[in-house]
């Protein structure tokens, strides 16, 4: 990368949030029909958050690391809700797997979906097929680690991990949840799509684009 990789970072963040505000209301939407409809809504404060937390860091100074960690904490203050702990434990399992890293390769990248699966995974304690985030986040992991063990390119490796992705979250709609309130409904959240799902294949198309960028 020709720029600093905690300058690519904070432009990650800077699209993720950007994306996630497109996509409020129909995050919001999707959430009606399963949930409190509030998920465009809290998505966004998050994001916002941690995008005002990382206009104050010298990110000339800072690590990758450090980055990801004060997205958690900030993600964390504004957000109070399951997806607060959620996120705020993926972006510090992500700062811990980058220590003392200084650049971004592709699999440097890949780590970082890998580490954000497992910590949403370990803090919600859910699992593939539970009709949550995790049917996105964990094909992405697997997609990623796939694309590094065979060498892909970052363009190759992004398109994988965000087809997985996809894929993924259109899987919950034929899928009973398990977990978080749209379990109170059982046979009913049938049909719907996740919109945690949906909302990890928003942020994981963000980083994408944001670590594709000036790729050939």
């Amino acid at each position: 990368m020709s720029e600093s990789a905690a300058r690519r970072l904070s432009r990650m963040f800077q699209l993720i949030s950007f994306a996630i505000d497109a996509k409020q209301d129909h995050l919001s939407h999707l959430d009606g029909a399963i949930g409190d409809a509030d998920h465009g809504i809290t998505m966004s404060l998050g994001f916002t958050a941690v995008n005002s937390e990382l206009a104050k860091l010298d990110l000339g100074r800072t690590l990758p690391s450090d980055v990801f960690s004060a997205a958690a904490t900030a993600f964390l203050n504004a957000v109070g809700a399951s997806t607060g702990p959620l996120y705020a434990t993926a972006f510090r399992r992500a700062a811990q797997a980058l220590k003392p890293l200084e650049s971004l390769s592709p699999a440097d990248q890949a780590i970082i979906i890998e580490a954000m699966a497992a910590g949403i995974k370990d803090r919600g304690k859910g699992q593939r097929g539970d009709k949550t985030m995790l049917d996105a986040w964990i094909p992405a992991a697997e997609a990623a680690a796939e694309a590094v063990s065979r060498g892909a390119t970052a363009a190759e490796m992004w398109n994988s991990i965000l087809a997985a992705a996809e894929d993924g979250a259109n899987a919950t709609r034929s899928m009973v949840a398990a977990r978080g309130r749209a379990a109170r409904l059982g046979e009913r959240s049938l049909g719907h799509m996740d919109p945690g799902s949906a909302s990890a294949v928003i942020i994981l198309s963000a980083m994408r684009e944001a670590f594709t960028e000036g790729c050939s």
